[in-house]
C-alpha cells in the first residue's frame, strides 16, 4: 500500500481514517469515515433547511454570501496549510485557490437579483404567462483534490444564491480542507442545515455517493472529477432522474499555427501543461504545432521545461511542487516510455525523484501511442507535429474530450475561425488553455461531461423554470 493512500478504519459510524502527505508520508489529517445512512441523514438536514432557506430574500442570501468570502480571505492561511498538508501542493497555487474561491462567492452574491423570469406573450385573450425561476431543493456537489478550494466553492456557491441547500462530499485525498472550507462558509451565519458536508474513506465512496443521489430531496448533482467516474454519476442520476453537471476529464490542445509568435506559444504551452504539475482539467496535454516552425518550437519549448525548478515547496521557490502521488508519477513515466518506445522522443525531463517529476515535454508524438489519447494529469506535455491549419484543426479535435483548448496566432481572424470549429467547451486565443473566472460558463463537451457552472449558466444550472399562468378574463370552454 502506497504510503500516500488514505488509511481507513472504517464501516461503522464514528470510525475515522487517515489522509498521509504525499510528500513526507506524515498525517496530514484524519476525518470522519461517515457511512451511507450518516450521508442520508446529512441530505435529511438539509430538505429539512429547504424551506426556510428557499424563501430567504435575495439581499439576506447576497449578504450572507459576501461574508463568507471575507471569512474565506480572513482564513486563508489555515485553508492553505491545511491544503499544502493534504495535497502536497505548492502554497502559490493554495494561495491561488483561496483567492478564487473568494471571488466566486463574491459572484454567487452578485447574482442573486438576477434569478429573473420573462413574461411570455400568448395568444389567449386575458392570459397572463410567466415564466419564474425558483431554488430546486437539495443540491449534492462532489468536488475532487486537484483544485479543492476552487472547486469546492463552486459546488456550493451559486446553488446557495439560488436558494438551494447544500450537501459538499469532499474528496478522499483532502477530506479535512474540505470540511474547513464548509465551515468558514457556514461561520457567515448561514442557518443550520444549509450546509452540510460529508466525507467518507475510500472504499464507501459508492454506497455514499449512491445513498446521497438517491435521496428523494436531493434534486440537482454537480460532479467534478475523472471521465470515468463521472459515467457512473450520469448513470445513477439518469436513473434516479436528477439533473446532473458534469465536469470531467481533459486532453487540452494548444494549436501553434505557422504564424505564431513562439515566445507567446512557449510560454502559453509552459503555463498550461507545468502548472500545479499539469494537475487540472484544463493543463495542455497535446500541443499541436505546425511542421513549418515545430523545430524552432520544440526548441524553445524544452529549453523552458528544463529551466523550470522542481522540488518541495516548503523548501525554497519552485514551480513544480509534488505530484499527488507515487501512483500518479507511475502512469505519467509509463505513458512517457510506452510513447518513446515507439519512436516518440523526449526533449525534456522525464526524470522524477519520489513524488516529485520534471516538467517533460515528448516530441514526435503520433496516433497509437497512449499517451496520444489518454489523459496523463501529470507534468508532461505532448508534441503532434502536423501539416498545415485543417490537420491541426483535425488532431486537436482527435480525442474523445473536450473541455479547453488554445490558439496560438497572430491572425485573430484565423484564429476565431479555427476556435469555432474546435470541439469543446472552452477555447482561447492566444491565451493558455488554462484560465478561470467565476462569472464564465465553465464546462466541456464530449467525455468531458455536459452542463455549465458560473455566472447565468450556473442560475440555469441550479434553480427550476416554472411556467404559471393568471387568467384575467373568464375563459371560454368548448364544452
Amino acid at each position: 500500500m502506497s504510503e500516500t493512500i488514505n488509511r481507513p478504519q472504517a464501516g461503522k459510524p464514528g470510525a475515522s481514517f487517515e489522509r498521509r502527505n504525499p510528500i513526507t508520508g506524515e498525517v496530514a489529517s484524519t476525518s470522519r469515515a461517515m457511512t451511507a445512512a450518516e450521508a442520508t441523514a446529512a441530505a435529511d438536514r438539509a430538505a429539512a433547511a429547504f424551506p426556510a432557506w428557499s424563501r430567504s430574500s435575495p439581499t439576506e442570501r447576497r449578504t450572507l454570501l459576501n461574508k463568507a468570502a471575507d471569512a474565506v480571505d480572513a482564513r486563508a492561511g489555515e485553508l492553505i496549510e491545511i491544503m499544502v498538508a493534504e495535497t502536497g501542493a505548492a502554497p502559490a497555487w493554495c494561495g491561488f485557490n483561496a483567492f478564487l474561491a473568494a471571488k466566486m462567492l463574491r459572484e454567487a452574491a452578485a447574482i442573486t437579483t438576477q434569478i429573473a423570469g420573462e413574461v411570455i406573450p400568448s395568444d389567449k385573450p386575458g392570459f397572463l404567462a410567466m415564466s419564474i425561476r425558483q431554488p430546486a431543493g437539495v443540491v449534492l456537489g462532489i468536488a475532487p483534490w486537484n483544485a479543492p478550494l476552487i472547486l469546492g466553492t463552486r459546488a456550493i456557491a451559486v446553488p446557495l444564491a439560488c436558494g438551494n441547500t447544500v450537501v459538499l462530499k469532499g474528496s478522499e485525498l483532502c477530506p479535512a480542507l474540505h470540511e474547513k472550507l464548509a465551515e468558514v462558509i457556514a461561520s457567515a451565519g448561514f442557518p443550520e442545515g444549509v450546509i452540510n458536508v460529508v466525507t467518507n474513506a475510500p472504499e464507501d465512496a459508492a454506497d455514499v455517493v449512491e445513498a446521497l443521489i438517491v435521496h428523494r430531496a436531493v434534486r440537482r448533482v454537480n460532479f467534478t472529477g475523472s471521465t470515468h467516474v463521472g459515467k457512473i454519476i450520469g448513470r445513477l442520476c439518469g436513473e434516479n432522474l436528477k439533473p446532473a453537471i458534469l465536469e470531467l476529464g481533459g486532453k487540452a490542445p494548444l494549436i501553434v499555427l505557422d504564424d505564431a509568435d513562439l515566445d507567446l506559444a512557449v510560454n502559453c504551452a509552459a503555463f498550461g501543461a507545468f502548472m500545479h504539475q499539469g494537475q487540472i482539467c484544463m493543463s495542455t496535454e497535446r500541443i499541436v504545432v505546425d511542421n513549418k516552425v515545430a523545430d524552432e518550437f520544440v526548441a524553445k519549448l524544452a529549453a523552458k521545461a528544463n529551466s523550470l525548478p522542481v522540488g518541495d515547496p516548503s523548501k525554497g521557490p519552485v514551480v513544480l511542487g509534488s505530484v499527488v502521488s507515487l501512483d500518479a508519477v507511475s502512469r505519467v513515466q509509463t505513458l512517457v516510455t510506452e510513447a518513446v518506445g515507439k519512436g516518440a522522443k523526449v526533449v525534456a525531463g522525464g526524470e522524477a525523484t519520489h513524488t516529485f517529476m520534471q516538467a517533460t515535454v515528448v516530441d514526435h508524438v503520433k496516433p497509437g501511442m497512449r499517451i496520444y489519447g489518454e489523459e496523463s494529469f501529470g507534468p508532461s506535455v505532448s508534441v503532434v507535429r502536423v501539416d498545415g491549419e485543417e490537420e491541426a484543426i483535425r488532431i486537436a479535435n482527435d480525442t474523445e474530450y473536450g473541455l479547453s483548448a488554445a490558439v496560438i496566432t497572430r491572425d485573430i481572424a484565423r484564429g476565431l475561425r479555427i476556435a469555432r470549429r474546435i470541439e469543446s467547451g472552452i477555447c482561447h486565443i492566444n491565451g493558455p488553455t488554462v484560465q478561470d473566472e467565476a462569472q464564465m460558463p465553465f464546462g466541456g463537451v464530449k467525455d468531458s461531461g455536459y452542463g455549465r457552472f458560473g455566472g447565468r449558466a450556473g442560475i440555469e444550472a441550479f434553480s427550476e423554470t416554472r411556467w404559471i399562468t393568471i387568467e384575467t378574463e373568464t375563459p371560454h370552454f368548448p364544452f
